[in-house]
């Protein structure tokens, strides 16, 4: 996908999900945020701050999971899920890395529309 046709598609998902969840214009962060609640599967509910970022770093390694880079372990006794890297991530520029998670974000809302 080129960086047009990615930041074409970024727009038309922050707009559908700010209406959706009646809220602003959702960032990268916030983004990452409701696929980490997604993939916890156990709802909406009162989150630490803390797991508001284990919830956007279990995004984050679901994200990456698709270009192989995390494998899932399992889940520890709360019901929240482990991943293991299998593979380093290469040093992309902060471009390229707004770029490959804005891409992968779609991606993963495209393949979990309902």
């Amino acid at each position: 996908m080129n960086a047009s046709l990615i930041n074409k598609k970024w727009a038309a998902l922050q707009a559908d999900t700010a209406a959706r969840f009646e809220m602003e214009r959702p960032d990268i962060k916030v983004m990452l945020f409701l696929i980490g609640v997604q993939e916890l599967g156990k709802g909406p509910m009162k989150f630490s701050k803390r797991q508001k970022e284990e919830l956007m770093h279990i995004a984050t390694c679901r994200l990456f999971s698709a270009m192989g880079f995390y494998e899932l372990e399992g889940l520890d006794q709360d019901g929240w899920p482990h991943w293991r890297r299998v593979k380093p991530i290469p040093n992309y520029t902060l471009l390229e890395q707004e770029l490959i998670i804005k891409s992968l974000i779609i991606d993963y809302f495209e393949a979990h529309a309902s």
